[in-house]
């Protein structure tokens, strides 16, 4: 039990310090980091379902490839390196995930085109729609500029709620949220991680004026409610497939699916949610 302690706060250390370390060193750690999150947790996922998905046999280095080129490819288009023609490799690697099933001769093509392009639209897209959050132009100086603030403050909603509702909810839980996917969770310990993170969201307002207090607000709402429904998510996949962790890259942790899985419905809300800012 103390060893295991030992692992899980040695392994979450440097997972929380090479993360936010990435991130705010700059752009290229950034892209560096994301790249090589977003290909390993698809090759997991592949790996995953080809062993525990009945008659499910996909090509996971194809997959984790294209993972790989779409957060390339849109991080190129937001800092105007490459115009929408970038993407035409990823269409033509899509084509040849859906056409290459045609000649395999596997057991069940129709579920390796299902969970390849659910591959990429579950953890491919997340991932890569970060870089909508960290590349803003700036029309004061005709330029882009990368900003770590709005795509850290996502993980940093995201492991605060994590934390407030698994102490809140250890102390006062009593009202199961969702006991058909997932018994632990109580209602008491969601809404009180959700105001911790809320809390915290006032704090990044006043240290980082990007946005109102109202907005980071609604930012950390969004992020915690997003992100809450993509634990279940995941919960929900892991309970189909029969198994407890995603896998054991991680020590103490699982796999990268178990510690990103908040974050792929979390990040794509936040872009939603901070387009639909410049709406109103």
């Amino acid at each position: 039990m103390v060893n295991n302690f030992i692992k899980r706060a040695i392994t979450g250390v440097l997972f929380v310090a090479i993360l936010v370390g990435c991130i705010l060193y700059g752009a290229f750690s950034f892209g560096i980091l994301f790249t090589a999150i977003s290909a390993l947790t698809i090759y997991e996922f592949g790996q995953l379902v080809n062993m525990r998905a009945e008659g499910v046999q996909i090509n996971k280095t194809i997959n984790m490839l294209g993972g790989a080129y779409l957060f390339l490819a849109i991080m190129g288009f937001c800092i105007d390196a490459a115009d929408s023609k970038i993407f035409i490799p990823y269409v033509l690697l899509l084509l040849y995930m859906m056409i290459s099933e045609l000649y395999l001769k596997k057991e069940n093509p129709v579920l390796n085109w299902a969970y390849s392009m659910f591959s990429q639209l579950y953890i491919g897209l997340p991932f890569a729609l970060l870089n909508v959050l960290a590349f803003h132009n700036d029309p004061e100086y005709s330029s882009i500029s990368y900003n770590p603030i709005l795509p850290l403050s996502i993980f940093i909603f995201l492991w605060l709620n994590d934390t407030g509702a698994y102490c809140i909810g250890s102390l006062i839980g009593k009202h199961r949220l969702f006991e058909r996917i997932s018994p632990k969770k109580s209602w008491e310990g969601s809404i009180g991680g959700g105001v911790v993170a809320i809390g915290v969201a006032f704090i990044l307002a006043h240290y980082f004026p990007v946005m109102s207090m109202p907005e980071w607000a609604g930012l950390a709402l969004v992020v915690v409610i997003f992100g809450t429904w993509g634990d279940l998510t995941e919960s929900l996949l892991k309970r189909q497939l029969h198994v407890k962790d995603s896998g054991t890259i991680l020590p103490g942790h699982g796999g990268m699916l178990d510690r990103f899985d908040s974050s792929l419905m979390a990040i794509p809300a936040a872009v939603v949610y901070l387009y639909a800012l410049t709406w109103f």
